[in-house]
């Protein structure tokens, strides 16, 4: 009876390590590492695993835990999310992608990818250069680039 246990927990662990594999992310890599050693252990010694389950359990899952979280820093390291300040956007460049008119915020322009409200003292229309004199808000001020 001994055996089929540890069998079953080497099974359903590599099960765990196999949806782990298809599905990176899901964290089940821990739990399956754990229940192939115990199963191993359960297979191979199986007086050690009835006096010793408790403690080979929390050590595999640390130490399995500590080389899954590694491997995924190492993956995907984590970004911080991009964000824009009022200060950065002075003097960059732009293009005009909808009329700029003076008083309003409906022109647009786009800026290293993102497009932005934009006003400016004078009309400037589509497809011009611009630079950012400032940030107000949620949109910017443009002048003509020369």
């Amino acid at each position: 009876m001994v055996l089929d246990v540890g069998w079953l927990m080497v099974i359903i662990g590599l099960g765990l390590l196999v949806v782990e594999a298809l599905q990176p992310g899901f964290f089940v890599a821990v739990p399956g590492t754990t229940l192939v050693v115990l199963g191993i252990v359960t297979i191979l010694i199986p007086e050690v695993a009835q006096d010793y389950a408790p403690e080979i359990i929390v050590i595999t899952a640390l130490v399995s835990s500590i080389i899954v979280i590694g491997l995924y820093r190492k993956i995907a390291p984590g970004q911080k999310p991009q964000t824009t300040s009022m200060d950065i956007l002075a003097g960059k460049k732009g293009v005009v992608m909808k009329t700029i008119h003076p008083g309003s915020i409906s022109g647009k322009i786009e800026i290293e990818n993102q497009m932005w409200s934009a006003t400016g003292d004078s009309e400037i229309e589509e497809g011009k250069k611009v630079i950012v004199i400032s940030s107000e808000g949620v949109h910017v001020k443009v002048k003509e680039e020369i």
